[in-house]
């Protein structure tokens, strides 16, 4: 640190040494463990022992001051003789087998790590035999120093990361140049932006041609009729971009690479908005215009105009003020029941059903507009006729659910006897109704299942909302519903489901064959259908964000296995080079973000399978690549979890496979530094690079925002 940096490091650390101490301005142990930000009191107590250098059982601003310096300012060797101490749990100069088993002990509690008591065993016994050296049967300090000088970036950084307190927040660093101006922006984002600046013009060229027709009849006539016109137009396009059908059609198409057809539900939310801006504006004209007419005689009062129909006042039968009203509140209705504060708290029927509406606002606005369905026909009829379509699709005959899986974290595997046509393309959707769960209710999931698989259709749900929760509550149920319950189902007029039998059951999961009735209405196209035109795609899954790249991965693997090749001498194999007309695909990352270990049990048979095949087809591995990330994991640099990391990475190399996983992949502890990722991405030069994510929005404005740094398309999968 430089003096200035000193100084303010000083400053802060005396801060927050006033915020903690209180009055007596000594730091005791239950203070210490809320400003430590530890979750096991172990690490709290050893801290606090070696903080506390005269053991008058608190900390004073020297005692403090001591030993953050030792952890901030010291060299390796002050570090490294901090990190001894801790493990040297009876002070005796040397780390015995026992010790270290207690220290790894909690260095797995504090990362939120289960394994059984046998696998710490076996993580103590990889960490002392390389550590100790002279098989004397314990670990000086000069022996651990020596095994750590294999991890040069871990000494460097060694610290106690959780600590708040050990230095001021860096500065946020902000660029002169807006995002919205830099060029990478307009680059990744033109399709888009064309698209926007397109639907503006129109719309202004819409309002200005009414509105200079009727400009002789007064300013505010105009300005109503200018937004008539508009309201003509988007109420007319909020239709068009909800064709599902038709939109999946153009991703087939050169159209895609020029459409946003990722963001077809974001822009029908905007329409919605402008429409109801429109609607007021167009209401509040036709009000200021009449309320001018009204200082002339022989005008009726602006209740009755309102509430009362007069011919020539518009639309059918002069009903225009009252249809408008109507329109108004519908409108208002629709757009509060579409907040996300609503269909996100579990209460999706609420929205469902307010959304319906539409049928009645479109018949009104035939009633009110007497030129809307000039341009309402033809996007009204490709609604209609997806409708019917879909409708025909639903009940033309009702699947089953043949088996059914419960993982942890409440999510539910289904899998779904396959119609003898249905296509789909890895990546795609379907809408799921289960009469026996909500008879009207449809819900869209990813399917998760690959193309190639002929028989089932596979579709991970994770609970999060009131319906997702009712399906994983109804099969865990240790009996299905007696008739004295009376079911939805039954309530409905169905037939009661029938389990044929529940195969097992333990503590992560609980495995029924079924025979239920459900009925799904798809497939529909989603950004992931340009993963196999890319040439580089990285695959980026936070939590059930994996669901679309599940189904992605397991058909590379199909498609590998149709290329194999093998010598009828030698019986040697190989797999012949992948690009063709359907796949130019080079090469593959797989980045898997978890919260925490039994995350990661939703798809890891599957991953397993990946990684064999991998292996026996390609040795190399170079074509797919996995990485794990655990969150809740301290990192290597963390005096928590260094112990801990060096064992599971000194057990991995000697088992070839994960202790957390059971994957050959390494799973990383923390978050990713998305740096150090793409730019590893970028030194490969594989070919264009190509980003798809699937998770949470605060991730996707992060990955956005380095992909534009490195240039590389990124593509949103909604969650």
């Amino acid at each position: 640190m430089s003096g200035a940096e000193d100084a303010e490091w000083l400053r802060w650390v005396r801060k927050q040494f006033g915020s903690i101490a209180g009055e007596d301005k000594e730091i005791d142990l239950e203070e210490f463990k809320t400003a430590l930000q530890v979750k096991e009191s172990f690490f709290a107590e050893r801290f606090f022992s070696l903080f506390d250098s005269d053991g008058s059982g608190t900390i004073s601003l020297e005692e403090l001051l001591e030993a953050l310096s030792l952890l901030v300012h010291g060299s390796e060797t002050d570090k490294l003789r901090f990190l001894f101490q801790v493990y040297d749990v009876d002070g005796s100069g040397s780390i015995e087998p026992e010790e270290l088993r207690v220290v790894l002990g909690w260095c797995l509690r504090e990362s939120s790590i289960a394994l059984p008591e046998e696998r710490l065993g076996h993580l103590t016994s990889a960490l002392f035999e390389a550590a100790d050296k002279d098989h004397s049967g314990s670990i000086t300090f000069e022996e651990l120093r020596e095994e750590l000088e294999a991890f040069p970036e871990v000494m460097e950084n060694l610290t106690i990361s959780a600590a708040s307190w050990l230095k001021p927040p860096a500065p946020t660093e902000r660029s002169w140049r807006p995002r919205c101006l830099t060029r990478t922006y307009w680059h990744n984002h033109r399709s888009k932006l064309a698209f926007l600046g397109g639907y503006t013009t129109l719309n202004i060229l819409l309002f200005a041609l009414a509105a200079w027709r009727h400009a002789g009849h007064g300013g505010w006539l105009a300005v109503a009729r200018g937004c008539g016109q508009c309201l003509n137009f988007n109420c007319s396009f909020l239709a068009v971009l909800m064709l599902r059908r038709c939109l999946t059609w153009l991703r087939a198409t050169p159209l895609a690479e020029v459409l946003p057809l990722d963001q077809h539900v974001v822009f029908h939310q905007l329409v919605g908005y402008v429409v109801l801006a429109l609607a007021a504006l167009h209401t509040g004209a036709h009000v200021a215009n009449f309320s001018r007419l009204a200082q002339q005689d022989g005008h009726p009062a602006l209740t009755q105009y309102l509430l009362s129909a007069r011919p020539g006042v518009g639309g059918l039968g002069g009903t225009a003020s009252q249809t408008g009203l109507a329109l108004q509140g519908l409108l208002l209705t629709m757009i509060i029941f579409s907040s996300p504060c609503v269909r996100r708290s579990g209460h999706f029927e609420v929205f469902y059903w307010t959304h319906l509406s539409y049928i009645s606002v479109w018949i009104l606005l035939i009633l009110h507009g007497p030129h809307f369905w000039k341009w309402f026909v033809v996007p009204g009829c490709l609604f209609v006729l997806e409708k019917v379509v879909g409708l025909a699709w639903r009940r033309a005959g009702g699947l089953r659910i043949v088996e059914v899986n419960l993982l942890p974290s409440k999510v539910t595997h289904l899998v779904i006897e396959r119609p003898q046509f249905f296509h789909y393309k890895p990546g795609d959707y379907v809408y799921l109704n289960i009469p026996a769960i909500a008879a009207y209710e449809w819900h869209p999931f990813t399917i998760s299942s690959a193309p190639e698989q002929q028989e089932t259709l596979w579709l991970h749900i994770r609970s999060l909302g009131q319906w997702t929760t009712k399906l994983y509550e109804y099969f865990q149920q240790p009996q299905w519903p007696s008739p004295g319950s009376k079911p939805l189902g039954r309530r409905l007029g169905e037939k009661t489901p029938q389990c044929w039998a529940q195969v097992s059951t333990g503590l992560s999961e609980t495995h029924r064959l079924c025979n239920i009735k459900c009925y799904i209405d798809g497939p529909y196209g989603t950004p992931t259908r340009r993963i196999f035109t890319s040439e580089h795609a990285v695959l980026i899954g936070a939590g059930i964000g994996i669901t679309p790249f599940a189904s992605i991965l397991q058909s590379i693997m199909y498609r590998y296995r149709r290329r194999r090749q093998s010598c009828p001498s030698c019986h040697y194999s190989w797999c012949e080079d992948l690009r063709d007309e359907e796949m130019t695909l080079r090469k593959v990352d797989f980045i898997w973000i978890n919260r925490d270990q039994k995350h990661f049990e939703w798809f890891v048979s599957l991953l397993t399978k990946l990684e064999m095949e991998q292996a026996e087809q390609e040795p190399g591995g170079q074509f797919l690549e996995m990485h794990m990330y655990m969150t809740s994991a301290l990192s290597k640099s963390d005096m928590k979890a260094i112990g801990l990391q060096m064992a599971l990475d000194l057990l991995a190399a000697k088992e070839q496979r994960d202790s957390i996983t059971g994957l050959r992949t390494r799973t990383q502890p923390g978050r990713p530094d998305w740096s150090k990722v793409f730019g590893k991405v970028a030194e490969e030069k594989k070919g264009k690079v190509q980003v798809f994510f699937c998770g949470s929005p605060a991730l996707a404005k992060v990955i956005r925002g380095h992909c534009e740094r490195f240039g590389f398309r990124f593509f949103k999968e909604n969650f």
